[in-house]
């Protein structure tokens, strides 16, 4: 019975020790609150972690070969989508896939009046799921984010999608997977 009102008596000082303050702790955490500024209206792609694995933007950010890539997320205000955790199998053409679309295709789509032509031409290259090496078969379809679907084929053990871009890199992301890609997937025509 001793023990009981000694641990009560010892919860109860830390209670009081811990649990109040002081009229001048309540005007200090105050003052600090005030000069607290409010968050911005950036979303996901704003946390900063230098720790942890890259999530899909970062991967591409990171490559030197995805800046045009990049350049079409951000236009497309994509950035914190990708960036959330997903998971997302991304098909990510590099700057040289970009090259070989018609002159000023490109350039146009980054117009401001051309956003949701971009960003369909974007989702079209986004899986939600991981969709790892050992899982794609000859002739899978899969749903991309824009509603279409790809078609995966495999020709001497490599991944060609829609018959047109090869799979040249696999990178693991902490949201996903990106596969790097040698051609630009457009769109079924609607």
């Amino acid at each position: 019975m001793k023990s009981i009102i000694k641990t009560t008596a010892v919860l109860s000082c830390l209670i009081l020790a811990f649990g109040c303050n002081s009229s001048d702790d309540t005007k200090t955490a105050a003052a600090s609150s005030a000069s607290v500024t409010p968050a911005s209206s950036a979303g996901q792609s704003a946390v900063q972690d230098d720790q942890s694995a890259k999530n899909v933007v970062q991967v591409a950010i990171a490559s030197k070969d995805h800046s045009t890539l990049v350049t079409a997320v951000k236009a497309a205000e994509l950035v914190d989508a990708l960036s959330n955790a997903g998971p997302f199998t991304v098909f990510a053409p590099t700057n040289a896939a970009f090259d070989k679309l018609p002159a000023g295709t490109v350039e146009g789509l980054l117009k401001a009046d051309k956003k949701n032509d971009l960003t369909n031409i974007l989702q079209y290259h986004v899986s939600v799921g991981v969709f790892k090496e050992d899982m794609l078969q000859d002739g899978q379809s899969i749903g991309q984010v824009n509603g279409d679907n790809i078609t995966i084929s495999k020709k001497d053990g490599k991944i060609v999608v829609n018959g047109v871009a090869n799979v040249i890199a696999t990178v693991p992301a902490s949201n996903g997977i990106v596969y790097v890609i040698d051609a630009v997937l457009l769109p079924p025509a609607k």
